[in-house]
């Protein structure tokens, strides 16, 4: 893809993540893409990618992502973001959060994701959690 297709595609993806539609998360990826986050077991195909953004949304019923860089490193992308919300969902602490992390892209031919590995700081964000953001 060219350089304003996939800046366009990364924009397209973050406003996704911030729609409240975990659903609009999951077209980004190819029928049988998958989504790991920190090493975890991947979710594979749209049906567990949705289930997987949904559980971030319904922990954080205000979450915004923000697009915060987007490189081109050998044959991937590697987008970077920020995740702020208040974890109010059922059984939240209510802390604010505050993280940036990142995905590496591959795409498939249908110019859709096939593999995003993500990665965030997970003792950060259990910090945050339990004692919300800031110092």
């Amino acid at each position: 893809m060219e350089t304003s297709e996939v800046t366009d595609f990364a924009k397209r993806y973050t406003a996704a993540w911030c729609s409240q539609n975990a659903g609009s998360v999951a077209a980004f990826f190819s029928d049988t893409g998958s989504l790991t986050i920190n090493g975890s077991v991947p979710a594979v195909g749209r049906e567990a990618i949705t289930a997987s953004a949904q559980s971030f949304m319904t922990a954080f019923p205000d979450l915004i992502v923000s697009m915060d860089a987007l490189d081109r490193v050998d044959d991937h992308l590697v987008y970077r973001w920020t995740l702020a919300g208040t974890n109010n969902g059922p059984g939240g602490t209510g802390n604010a959060v505050r993280i940036q992390g990142y995905e590496h892209w591959t795409f498939g031919a249908d110019k859709l994701i096939a593999s995003s590995l993500g990665h965030f700081d997970q003792e950060e964000y259990q910090r945050q959690l339990t004692a919300g953001f800031g110092p």
